[in-house]
């Protein structure tokens, strides 16, 4: 939802109600991920993407038909033999989308939920899109409590109690339910969308490898932050893409940080005096990726100046040293991809080898 935010606030501003088609669920090698949105508007325009082309036709017509009656429609879209370019996915991925009315009526949470996802308060929308009755109910959750209703009070309990946990890891996804609230039950399909904010790269030593890196990590979606103790290189001229530019020593405004499951860390200081305190304080975190630049000499000397402070070997084997997969990278820009290739990698479990050379399903953890 978040990329056709702004034309959704803009027709229900002007009190008209869209068709929201919404990718729920994804198999194979689907184009899109959970999550993504496409609009139909009462004076018949599209926007958003859900499949990159393939299917939006066939999910427009869909969109129509649920402004012209109000009524929430779960539609599956994937290869069908005979109509596969017409409203299938010739890539050989299935889409789950569910397409529902939106309007200051039946939604009157939205500009509430703009307002959390543009000052950067994480907020998930939990929303029943299969079972007996109550389909298309919202549930807003946020950390201090909760907005709208699933039907009965147990729902709401059960549902923004879980949601809390998705929540905090930025996690769109399923939950499900019996038709009371069982969480031992099947009957209700609850689609939960969290919008959190950016997840934080934190950059630290302010050099021309770090300048390119801060480039990629905007590229994957990142918050960036540039931490560096000297002055002079530390500067916005130097880093205009960073969404943050800090001199300080990195392990001291590290230590003052609330990392999360989804930060990455990139050391590239590249001198004992700034990257072991830096990654001793980074190892203790929750951070889902600590990478430090240097040779495998280099990283060897770490090493023992990490036992040397404390480390112990499993801490130790956290740090990716050296940092980024093998491209044969030579230029910052180059390094910088191998880096943010890893990052992924680190994210998704990917081999790292060539697609051409592998078998099997391009996204990690898609059946054949």
């Amino acid at each position: 939802m978040r990329e056709v935010l702004p034309a959704l606030l803009a027709a229900f501003e002007r009190g008209e109600a869209v068709a929201m088609g919404t990718v729920v669920r994804t198999w194979r090698s689907a184009p899109r991920p959970a999550g993504a949105s496409m609009l139909v508007t009462e004076g018949g325009e599209a926007v958003g993407s859900v499949s990159g082309g393939c299917v939006e036709g066939a999910l427009y017509e869909t969109g129509k038909e649920v402004l012209a009656d109000g009524e929430s429609r779960y539609e599956v879209y994937g290869v069908s033999d005979g109509d596969a370019f017409a409203v299938g996915l010739t890539c050989g991925g299935i889409l789950e989308v569910f397409v529902e009315q939106v309007s200051p009526q039946t939604w009157p949470e939205l500009l509430g939920i703009a307002a959390s996802i543009d000052a950067g308060i994480p907020v998930a929308v939990a929303t029943i899109v299969k079972g007996p009755e109550h389909v298309g109910r919202h549930l807003v959750v946020r950390a201090d409590g909760v907005e709208g209703g699933l039907g009965t009070d147990r729902l709401n309990d059960t549902v923004g109690a879980d949601v809390l946990g998705l929540l905090e890891s930025g996690t769109t996804g399923f939950l499900h339910y019996g038709a009371q609230g069982e969480r031992l039950g099947t009957e209700l399909e609850v689609f939960v969308a969290s919008f959190a904010p950016a997840p934080r790269m934190m950059i630290f030593g302010a050099i021309d490898f770090s300048a390119a890196l801060t480039k990629a990590g905007k590229l994957l979606g990142f918050h960036v932050t540039v931490v560096d103790a000297r002055e002079i290189f530390a500067t916005r001229k130097r880093f205009p893409e960073a969404d943050e530019i800090v001199v300080d020593w990195p392990h001291r405004w590290l230590a003052s940080q609330d990392v999360d499951s989804r930060t990455v860390i990139c050391v590239l200081t590249h001198d004992p005096k700034f990257d072991v305190p830096a990654l001793k304080t980074a190892v203790a975190t929750r951070a889902s990726y600590i990478g430090a630049m240097g040779s495998r000499r280099t990283h060897e000397d770490r090493v023992v100046r990490l036992k040397e402070a404390g480390l112990t070997d499993d801490e130790i084997a956290r740090i990716h040293s050296p940092i980024g997969l093998d491209l044969g990278a030579r230029t910052p820009e180059e390094t910088a991809i191998s880096i943010a290739a890893e990052i992924i990698q680190s994210r998704w479990g990917g081999s790292g080898a060539s697609l051409t050379s592998a078998e099997g399903p391009i996204h990690a953890g898609a059946p054949r």
